[in-house]
């Protein structure tokens, strides 16, 4: 599974890459996890708000901070 989480640094872009950390790591998933703060790049998944988590090529979050457990069903735990 390939996550990324697309955004421009800002703190809740942090927040969401850090909250996807933490459940990959509590849970031992094996999981690719990246940042993406490139503007032309995010400009190709056509969002205007971020953050934004892509799952296997496919956005499913957009506009704001997961919750562990979302995160959790996100992943299929």
């Amino acid at each position: 599974m390939e996550i990324k989480v697309l955004g421009a640094g800002c703190s809740k872009c942090k927040a969401t890459y850090a909250a996807i950390e933490k459940v990959i790591e509590e849970n031992e998933l094996d999981v690719s996890l990246s940042k993406v703060e490139d503007i032309m790049e995010l400009l190709n998944y056509n969002i205007m708000t971020t953050p934004a988590v892509v799952v296997d090529g496919a956005v499913r979050i957009k506009g704001y901070v997961p919750s562990e457990s979302e995160i959790k069903k996100l992943l299929g735990i």
